[in-house]
């Protein structure tokens, strides 16, 4: 699924977007996440207005027309956001389309995990997928002070604490398991258990692993692009995640997989003591 880190790099490579008119709408018809099909009379509703920014919080991405109202778009797993030129032939599973003219604003899904909507831009966090976010992990930074708070009492799994996108918006399970291991805590230590030290090497590992994957353009692991077409090339970069079986960067020890809630987690059984 696209994180923080691939989001962005999704805003950063829509900028052709800005300052274009829409001219028109189109829907597959087909339900994406929870069976919900995209609002065309909506999209279509926003047909003369202009595109004036493009914006992102957590894993959402918010493209703002100068009507008051903004597309909201989550990726869910296998999401592509792309402008590309009118004429050029439809990727297979393409699920919306928006008219810029010359260009268009596809979304495309193969899985149909991936959502679009249309909010008002001043009553955006009213949106059920928006209203429920913390604070976005690199736009508003992660507070160590806050994240120690929040982990006090909580029994649940410090991986699954960090992917909380309540505690913090934007951290998936990439991104999880190279910040656990950057700050040397064993992914299935209890979440009280943090203190404020070991928040700090959180907070501040949480931070260096998303900017890095932003700096190295997102992680492709199979369906990712941004949205000029480009895959990133963070994988070449991750410490623990996908790497079972081979040597942890730090002291050389094997590095193992295990399943926490249905997702794979890579850590080191030396460095990341219990």
């Amino acid at each position: 699924m696209p994180e923080l880190p691939e989001v962005e790099t999704v805003r950063r490579t829509l900028t052709p977007a800005v300052g274009r008119k829409i001219t028109a709408a189109w829907s597959s018809g087909l339900g994406l996440h929870m069976g919900r099909k995209p609002p065309l009379a909506a999209l279509r509703g926003l047909v003369g207005a202009k595109v004036v920014a493009l914006r992102r919080h957590g894993k959402y991405l918010l493209v703002d027309t100068d009507a008051g109202k903004s597309i909201l778009v989550h990726l869910g797993m296998t999401g592509r956001l792309r402008v590309v030129p009118a004429a050029d032939a439809r990727e297979r599973h393409t699920q919306v389309v928006i008219g810029l003219g010359a260009r268009e604003l596809r979304y495309a899904d193969a899985r149909r995990f991936g959502q679009v909507d249309v909010v008002e831009t001043a009553r955006e966090r009213e949106h059920v997928g928006l209203a429920v976010l913390g604070p976005d992990a690199l736009v508003d930074g992660v507070d160590p002070v806050a994240l120690h708070a929040r982990a006090k009492g909580k029994k649940a799994l410090l991986k699954a604490f960090v992917l909380d996108q309540s505690v913090i918006a934007g951290v998936g399970n990439i991104y999880a398991s190279e910040a656990l291991w950057r700050a040397k805590l064993r992914p299935s230590t209890r979440a009280h258990r943090l203190t404020a030290a070991t928040a700090r090497a959180l907070a501040a590992a949480i931070t260096e692993v998303l900017t890095r994957a932003l700096d190295n353009h997102g992680t492709t692991l199979r369906d990712f692009v941004a949205a000029d077409g480009s895959e990133g090339s963070n994988k070449d970069y991750l410490w623990v995640y996908d790497r079972e079986g081979k040597p942890c960067p730090r002291c050389k020890t094997l590095i193992r997989r295990t399943v926490h809630q249905g997702r794979a987690t890579y850590y080191c059984p030396t460095c990341q003591a219990p």
